[in-house]
């Protein structure tokens, strides 16, 4: 089913880094979820009413607020294919983060409703009525949302969407509560026993830890988050894969919405090659990123020396003694200023966001005792930092 409506409502569905075809996935998905989640929200309304079950009415109402999410998710997603003005050179890609965040709210605000409802519910009781076609309906119910929450699934993973993965996992949330709703139900019609307060505070904790969630995912990108680490290596391996290229580090990306992102690197280069030749590559990378990866690319050219067997020799004898101290540490920028009795090792060290400052400064004296041990000429400038991608 997922197949046939992506093929079938959305041209070029292949091309997923378009934007425009990112727009149809998030519009597919926004129509199908109002559609869906307004359905079950009446069906299951009536079923409460009915029955006189406040469990029933908590899922109906859980159901409504997706459909709400699902229409702020479409207007989010139309606003932001918006293309870029004097006013946003970036776009407007950020507004679908901005727009599940009030999503988030809104079901945040449902699920705290539905809590105080319960409450009044499990103090005074109501009458209950027990239908064998309540469940049956229910059970549809269920089928539903598994296959929304699938179907999200899928499309998130298609368009790497962090809002279709937060709304495949509200989807699968809600197959938990109408299941307990369903429990609620056939206990009464087993035993008697009106439990359908204490289910419906169930139901409303789990509609808000939902909201919480969706909050939580994309607020992230919005106050900005570590680089993903196979975006990372992605990007870092495309900037190394071009000849004249010897390295790279300090990669930092900006995200501006899905699929929308401008990034910054240090590529190293030989220092004994001509720089406008290295230039030339340079500016070959940053125009190929654009094409081939939708990435806006500022590269700084870094001059490394690399037939000084000196400074290799240094260079190797300094990474073997932080892979030995940390296999997490990394050092770039590595130069080495002569004088007349003594040699500066002057470089950057990359190191975990876990070292507080004293371990910093203890790391940084271990390192150069370390290298006065094996020559004494020797003295550690170092100059400490973290690095922006998230720790496998």
């Amino acid at each position: 089913m997922t197949d046939f409506l992506v093929r079938k409502f959305i041209k070029n569905y292949q091309n997923v880094q378009d934007a425009q075809v990112r727009t149809q996935y998030g519009i597919l998905a926004s129509i199908v979820g109002i559609c869906c989640n307004i359905l079950l929200f009446c069906v299951k309304l009536a079923i409460g009413l009915f029955s006189h079950s406040i469990s029933v009415m908590a899922d109906a109402f859980n159901n409504l607020s997706d459909a709400a999410s699902s229409i702020i998710g479409f207007v989010g997603v139309k606003m932001a294919e918006k293309p870029a003005d004097e006013e946003h050179p970036f776009g407007h890609g950020r507004i679908e983060y901005i727009s599940a965040f009030i999503v988030a709210f809104l079901v945040i605000q449902v699920g705290f409703s539905l809590f105080k409802t319960s409450i009044g519910k499990i103090r005074e009781p109501e009458p209950m009525s027990f239908h064998g076609i309540t469940i049956v309906i229910l059970l549809i119910s269920i089928g539903v949302k598994l296959w929304m929450g699938l179907f999200n699934s899928s499309l998130g993973r298609r368009i790497d969407s962090k809002v279709m993965m937060a709304t495949a996992a509200d989807s699968l949330g809600d197959v938990t509560t109408t299941a307990a709703t369903i429990v609620s139900l056939l206990v009464f019609g087993i035993w008697g026993a009106n439990l359908d307060g204490i289910i419906g505070l169930i139901v409303s904790v789990v509609v808000m830890f939902a909201g919480y969630n969706i909050a939580k995912d994309t607020l992230a990108p919005l106050i900005g988050e570590a680089i993903d680490p196979e975006v990372y290596k992605k990007i870092s391996r495309f900037v190394e894969s071009y000849d004249g290229i010897i390295g790279s580090h300090d990669l930092i990306v900006h995200n501006y919405g899905p699929s929308r992102s401008m990034a910054s690197i240090h590529a190293e280069v030989p220092s004994d090659v001509d720089i406008e030749a290295s230039h030339e590559v340079i500016d070959r990378i940053e125009r190929d990123a654009m094409k081939k990866m939708n990435l806006f690319l500022v590269i700084h050219m870094d001059p490394i020396e690399v037939n000084n067997e000196q400074v290799n020799y240094y260079r190797n004898m300094v990474e073997e003694i932080i892979g030995n101290l940390d296999s997490r540490l990394s050092l770039h920028d590595f130069r080495v200023v002569m004088g007349k009795r003594n040699r500066n090792l002057i470089f950057d060290l990359v190191v975990p966001r876990e070292y507080e400052p004293s371990a910093k400064d203890s790391l940084k004296q271990k390192i150069r005792e370390m290298v006065k041990e094996r020559d004494n000429t020797c003295h550690c400038i170092i100059t400490i930092e973290n690095s922006y991608c998230a720790e496998e």
